[in-house]
C-alpha cells in the first residue's frame, strides 16, 4: 500500500473533528497513513504504532532532519501533505526530487487574514500589517504553485485569498462522519433550547444575535453558550439584563463534552457577519450540530445556500437584527416535531454532500491520477 505523510500544525492532544475521521480513518482505507503532531512537553521523538509521529515543538523548524534522525525515510512516501504551515512546506519542497514524492498543501482556514480582520475590528490594524500580508500571500502563492495539489476548504477560499494559485485544486470541506451520529436528547421542557459553540469577539458581532434574542416578545427559549472565554461572555451578557434567566454558559473542555451539550439542545446557532472570511467555508460548528441532527440557524450566503434549503433542512437569514429576530420568533413557534424534521433533513443532506468517507475516496482518486 502506498505511504502518505500528513504534517499537521496541531498539538498531540488535539481532538480534531477533521483530521481524525478523514485522515486517520477513511483515507487509511486507501493508503498507509502517518500523521505528524507536535508536543510542547515531550523532549524526544515518539512513534505511536507506526501511525502517529509526535515531534517536540523545538524541532518544528527542522522537521525533516528530526524524521531522518529517527529512521523515517521521507522518500518512502508517495505523498506528503502539509497543513497550513508554509515554512514546513518550503522545507518539504526543498527535498522533493523530479521522480520523488508528490507534495500537497492543505489550507484549512486563512488565519493571517482572520487576524487582520480581527485587528481591524479592534482598531489595531496598521499599514505594515496590510503590507506584510501582501508579501506573505505572494510567498505562499509561489510555494503552492510548486506543489502537485492544493487542498483548500473551499474553492471560494482559494478565489478570495489566493487568486494567483495555478496548481491543481481539490476542495476538502468540513464534513460529517457517517459512522458517528450522536443521539439527540429530547428534554422535557416546553422551551426551545438554542446552542452556540465557539468564539465570541467583535469580528463575529454576537451582540447582534443577543440583541435579537433580547427583543423577542416570548420567554419560551433558553440560550446555551459554550465558549473558551466565559468571563468575556458574561461581560457581554450584562448589557442584556432581560436575558439573565435565559442564558446558560458552559466551557466544554473536550469534543465529547461539547457534543454531549449540543445533543441536549433543539437548535444550533451559526449566524456570522456576511464577510469573505466567514462566507468562504462552512463553520465546523454547523457540522457538529447536524451530527446530532440539531438543525441550525445560519447566514444566508452562497456557501450555506448551496447545501441547505431554508425551512426544510436549516434556517437561513441575513445577518441583521430584524432578520435574525424574525427567524428566531418563527422557530420558537414551531412544534418540536417540526424542528426535529428539519434537523433530520439537514443531516441526510450532509450525508449526501459532506461525507468524510466519500471525500476520502474522491481524494484518493485525485492523488492516484497526479
Amino acid at each position: 500500500m502506498q505511504k502518505f505523510l500528513y504534517i499537521t500544525d496541531q498539538n498531540e492532544n488535539t481532538d480534531h473533528s477533521f483530521i481524525g475521521p478523514l485522515f486517520e480513518k477513511y483515507l487509511n482505507e486507501h493508503f498507509h497513513i502517518n500523521i505528524i503532531y507536535f508536543s510542547k512537553s515531550k523532549e524526544e521523538f515518539e512513534n505511536i504504532d507506526n501511525k502517529k509521529f509526535i515531534i517536540p515543538i523545538k524541532s518544528r523548524n527542522n522537521i525533516l532532519d528530526e524524521l531522518d534522525k529517527n529512521n523515517i525515510d521521507i522518500n518512502e512516501y508517495e505523498y506528503i501533505v502539509v497543513r497550513n504551515d508554509t515554512s514546513i512546506l518550503k522545507e518539504v519542497l526543498g527535498k522533493k526530487t523530479k521522480d520523488g514524492f508528490k507534495v500537497g498543501f492543505r489550507l484549512s482556514f486563512p488565519k493571517r487574514v482572520a487576524k487582520l480582520q480581527i485587528d481591524e475590528a479592534n482598531n489595531k490594524k496598521s499599514f505594515f500589517d496590510v503590507l506584510n500580508n501582501k508579501i506573505q500571500t505572494y510567498k505562499e502563492t509561489s510555494l503552492i504553485n510548486e506543489c502537485d495539489i492544493f487542498l483548500p476548504t473551499s474553492r471560494q477560499m482559494r478565489d478570495d485569498y489566493l487568486k494567483s494559485v495555478k496548481t491543481r485544486t481539490f476542495v476538502i470541506p468540513s464534513a460529517i462522519d457517517p459512522d458517528v451520529m450522536h443521539h439527540n436528547v429530547h428534554h422535557d421542557g416546553e422551551e426551545k433550547r438554542f446552542f452556540y459553540a465557539g468564539t465570541l469577539d467583535k469580528l463575529r458581532e454576537f451582540d447582534t444575535v443577543l440583541k435579537a434574542f433580547s427583543d423577542i416578545n416570548n420567554d419560551k427559549f433558553k440560550l446555551m453558550i459554550s465558549t473558551k472565554d466565559p468571563q468575556y461572555a458574561n461581560e457581554m451578557f450584562e448589557k442584556y439584563p432581560n436575558l439573565k434567566d435565559s442564558i446558560e454558559v458552559y466551557d466544554a473542555k473536550t469534543k465529547q463534552e461539547l457534543l454531549q451539550l449540543i445533543a441536549k439542545a433543539d437548535i444550533g446557532l451559526a449566524p456570522l457577519p456576511n464577510i469573505e472570511l466567514f462566507n468562504s467555508s462552512t463553520p465546523m460548528k454547523i457540522l457538529d450540530y447536524y451530527s446530532s441532527a440539531i438543525p441550525c440557524v445560519m447566514t444566508n450566503n452562497e456557501n450555506n445556500a448551496s447545501i441547505f434549503t431554508d425551512d426544510e433542512s436549516g434556517w437561513l437569514c441575513d445577518f441583521t437584527h430584524d432578520s435574525i429576530k424574525n427567524k428566531l420568533e418563527y422557530i420558537i413557534n414551531l412544534s418540536k416535531d417540526e424542528i426535529t424534521q428539519v434537523g433530520e433533513s439537514g443531516q441526510r443532506r450532509l450525508l449526501d454532500v459532506r461525507n468524510y468517507k466519500r471525500i476520502a475516496a474522491d481524494l484518493a482518486h485525485q492523488l492516484n491520477i497526479l
